[in-house]
């Protein structure tokens, strides 16, 4: 059941009471929109034998105590990334939140079909990303859908808006990528998800306070005009004060993983595909 509540950013604090949830989370991709290696690229990073410098497209899937199965972002490396995860992570999805129409952010989710047999899947969007998906897989979005097309349907969401994935309340939150704007997510209390981001306007920074782990994008070194460099990205990170921040979305223009975890303070840590964290 798809249920929407208005609430107000600032008032998600420090001091706020609320109950703890448990959650996993898995990281299947933590690479940019060309991956690593880039093809053809025969830079250090593209050619490094560590695993650690090998990443698939930006997504994660979070788990609840409650049962409740979060897919993030459903990008080209999808049907590779879950059969990575295994036979535990074959389950219910209740619901996958996108956070723009980019392809390597939307491009998988016709992969969702093998997760339809467990109940259809509702997609989270804003009005323009939805307004996208249905242009681009018209044949999921009709009254009347031929046998075997993945049994998806959008929701439309808003910035401020929050709304319940199972019994699980997520908050929707504007950044900016470039000049277009997207969404991050607060997910419960104690989850914060931020991709592709360039700039955190004063309200979704202030909507952050208190979580317990952010997820952030750190596109390279040098700056960018629509992703936040590493710098940046540390620069927020001390901002938000999360117990541990955990950065995605990364190009081979970061450097190898082995230079830059040395560069790291110890709360910050460079994501790697296939990681599960619990908290």
């Amino acid at each position: 059941m798809f249920v929407a509540k208005r609430i107000c950013c600032v008032e998600l604090t420090l001091n706020e009471k609320f109950t703890l949830v448990f959650m996993k989370l898995r990281f299947l991709g933590t690479g940019t929109s060309t991956g690593v290696p880039q093809v053809g690229c025969t830079c250090p990073v593209c050619t490094s034998a560590d695993s650690r410098d090998h990443r698939l497209r930006t997504s994660a899937i979070v788990t609840t105590d409650s049962g409740d199965s979060i897919l993030i972002d459903c990008g080209p490396d999808f049907r590779w990334q879950m059969l990575n995860a295994g036979q535990a992570w074959f389950h219910r999805i209740d619901g996958v939140l996108i956070t723009h129409e980019h392809y390597d952010h939307v491009g998988g989710l016709d992969d969702l079909r093998p997760f339809c047999p467990f109940g259809d899947i509702p997609i989270f969007a804003s009005a323009e990303t939805a307004r996208h998906l249905e242009m681009r897989m018209p044949y999921c979005f009709v009254n009347r859908t031929y046998p075997g097309v993945p049994r998806i349907f959008v929701h439309r969401i808003e910035p401020g808006v929050s709304f319940q994935v199972g019994t699980t309340e997520v908050m929707p939150l504007q950044v900016m990528h470039g000049r277009l704007p997207i969404l991050a997510f607060r997910i419960g209390r104690r989850l914060g998800y931020v991709t592709d981001m360039s700039e955190l306007p004063t309200d979704t920074l202030h909507a952050f306070a208190g979580v317990e782990v952010l997820i952030l994008n750190a596109l390279r070194m040098e700056p960018h005009p629509t992703h936040q460099s590493l710098s940046e990205a540390l620069a927020i990170a001390r901002t938000v004060g999360a117990r541990r921040t955990y950065l995605v979305h990364m190009s081979h223009g970061i450097g190898l993983h082995a230079d830059v975890e040395r560069l790291l303070p110890p709360d910050v840590v460079m994501a790697v595909d296939g990681l599960e964290i619990e908290f």
